[in-house]
């Protein structure tokens, strides 16, 4: 009975050490990698990296639930709900590699818009997809957060099902990431070095939402409501993975809210499940794919926090137990095209 006891006080000290560690510290690594996880810690942010900053990057508003789209189980063009069909793994980079948007992993910045690049980069991926890799377009996240008034509150936070309505109802122009000048309206706000040391200058947290300009830039020689591009119908997808996989696999890639843990921010390789530490706010992503490591099922899901975070920009997540909310909060549309 004593021996038991001091084994509890042992792990209970361990555990209150763990707590106290700075999620960005050493320590904090190496206390997740000794819990011996499906995947890897590492180091994505520097260790003095503000945690309010990190917090901000996360922009899917608590009040999205409010405002989910009505459900679609079953996507267009594939019959059947049967899960034996379906492969045990997908990569829609590789199923369409003419469409290059599906590979891409943009940044941010300094603002809680990942609500907007999740939907803009599927919707990207989604046109091309649709017109068999002869339309090839890049949304404009910028035109999404600064003038989706339905969406939420820009940088502070939006509304991922709104993003889809917004494409439906009044269009999205073209435009790609800070100073690309590769359409209408390229991304206002510079990417940053939230990440370890490099040429990017230093993060700011608490950006503000760039003002709504519905004009695009001199020299792109096309007017803004002539290149809006628009879509067909936007919904939720249900929970069930199967009905997830089937619309990824027959539509393309699908945007996804999660909630983030701590512990995420160090995610390197392997398959991400949390282990250890707090909920800091909920986070939007791009879902592309599926698959199988080392006997764990999980999904394919792109970041964007730029490719100097977890895997090249990308990341694996557990498939199947709902895993930090990841399959409870899917949504996705078809084009016009």
């Amino acid at each position: 009975m004593m021996k038991a006891a001091v084994l509890l006080l042992v792990g209970l000290a361990g555990l209150a050490a763990a707590v106290n560690h700075h999620p960005l510290s050493d320590e904090a690594i190496a206390h997740i990698n000794s819990l011996k996880p499906k995947w890897t810690a590492g180091r994505n942010f520097a260790p003095d990296v503000s945690m309010d900053y990190i917090k901000g990057l996360l922009g899917v508003h608590p009040d999205s639930k409010n405002f989910r789209l009505p459900e679609l189980e079953q996507p267009e063009g594939l019959v059947g709900a049967d899960a034996s069909d379906l492969p045990e793994s997908f990569d829609a980079r590789e199923q369409w590699p003419n469409c290059p948007t599906i590979g891409e992993v943009r940044d941010q910045g300094s603002c809680g818009s990942c609500w907007a690049f999740a939907a803009v980069e599927a919707m990207s991926d989604r046109v091309c997809i649709a017109s068999k890799g002869k339309t090839n377009v890049h949304f404009s996240a910028e035109d999404l957060v600064s003038c989706c008034h339905i969406c939420g509150f820009g940088c502070n936070g939006g509304f991922p099902g709104m993003a889809w309505k917004y494409w439906v109802h009044w269009g999205i122009v073209s435009g790609g990431n800070y100073n690309d000048n590769q359409g209408c309206i390229d991304y206002k706000i510079a990417p940053c070095e939230h990440h370890v040391s490099g040429s990017r200058p230093e993060c700011k947290e608490g950006g503000g939402t760039p003002k709504c300009e519905q004009k695009c830039r001199a020299g792109y020689g096309i007017p803004y409501k002539k290149d809006r591009k628009y879509g067909k119908k936007a919904y939720s997808i249900s929970s069930k993975p199967e009905a997830i996989m089937r619309e990824i696999m027959t539509n393309g890639p699908v945007e996804i809210a999660m909630t983030v843990y701590s512990d995420m921010l160090n995610y390197k390789d392997g398959v991400y499940h949390h282990v250890t530490g707090e909920a800091l706010g909920g986070h939007a992503v791009r879902m592309l794919g599926w698959g199988v490591e080392n006997g764990t099922p999980y999904w394919l899901l792109a970041n964007s926090w730029n490719t100097d975070w977890g895997n090249n920009g990308f990341f694996k997540i557990q498939r199947g137990n709902d895993e930090c909310g990841v399959e409870s909060s899917v949504v996705a549309g078809l084009p016009k095209v």
